[in-house]
């Protein structure tokens, strides 16, 4: 929410951009949250994230899938565009899926750009590595900017072998910050690093001149990211271990919906003030004509309720 100005009235809130990301390297802490459709978009942008990203964990929090790798890049720009007319004063980020980025510079480019285009993303987010450097740069040639994504990039699930935090090795901590310098030269303007152990995900930080975003790295990151369906309770699966929850919406929203069902078998939903009238002398007249003929087939005593 907007915090007030000093005459009392609700301060306007500038738009985030991807430079303005970029300069807080540093500073404040920077906060990200997913979101994957219009109301997710309002209630992020309500709250006052700095960045919404429309990631690819919609296959599983959403859709219902066992992995990221089955959401397809028409999914992404379904459920980018419906945050998209939310109008968010947050940077809206567009998660890249599995094999939208992969075969060649030139069709990473033209998927990109479907995400700007017919999305209404602000920037791009992909996983990988300095193997991904080439792809980077061409989608920043067409000066979309791109957000990068290292460690444990659930893309990866088979390759990985599984879910597992990257970097416990020396070897394969040096990688990652190597990793980690090759997307910033390539011209990044925010790095998340998801699954590290928390020193690697210090150095990298230091490493880096630009914000990285922490999700399972520890509080020594320049800001933080969480799905928004963990943070609320609304994730019907496992949690990670670096999730904090601070609600539990699911268990609130099934408790509401069984009062409904009550209410409804019991008769006291609706009540007289969540219905709609007549005027009462044609309700009245309507009574008279038909009350005769509603007798015959039974149920409550027709009336007209004043």
């Amino acid at each position: 929410m907007s915090k007030p100005t000093s005459n009392g009235g609700p301060a306007v809130r500038r738009k985030v951009t991807a430079p303005s990301v970029r300069a807080r390297k540093g500073g404040e802490k920077i906060t990200m949250v997913t979101a994957y459709d219009y109301p997710g978009g309002r209630i992020a942008d309500r709250a006052g994230v700095d960045m919404i990203l429309v990631g690819d964990s919609v296959a599983n929090v959403v859709l219902g899938y066992e992995t990221t790798n089955e959401v397809t890049l028409e999914d992404m720009i379904h459920h980018t565009a419906a945050v998209s007319r939310s109008k968010p004063k947050a940077l809206l980020i567009g998660d890249m899926p599995w094999m939208s980025f992969h075969v060649s510079p030139e069709e990473t480019l033209h998927n990109a750009a479907r995400l700007v285009r017919e999305g209404g993303a602000e920037a791009v987010k992909l996983e990988g590595g300095a193997e991904r450097v080439g792809m980077i740069r061409k989608i920043l040639s067409a000066e979309i900017p791109v957000m990068g994504h290292i460690g444990l990039t659930p893309q990866s699930v088979h390759a990985m072998g599984g879910y597992k935090v990257m970097g416990r090795g020396l070897d394969g901590a040096r990688q990652l910050i190597d990793d980690a310098k090759a997307l910033d030269e390539a011209g990044v303007f925010a790095l998340v690093l998801e699954g590290v152990p928390v020193v690697l995900a210090q150095v990298i930080t230091r490493e880096v001149s630009v914000p990285t975003i922490g999700i399972g790295a520890g509080a020594y990151t320049d800001g933080q990211v969480l799905v928004m369906h963990d943070l609320i309770g609304m994730n019907f699966g496992h949690y990670p271990k670096f999730v904090r929850r601070y609600e539990d919406l699911a268990e609130r929203a099934t408790g509401a919906i069984t009062d409904w069902i009550s209410d409804v078998r019991g008769g006291t939903f609706p009540g007289d003030h969540e219905a709609y009238h007549m005027v009462q002398a044609a309700a009245d007249q309507l009574v008279t004509e038909f009350a005769e003929r509603s007798n015959k087939v039974g149920g409550p005593e027709l009336r007209a309720v004043r």
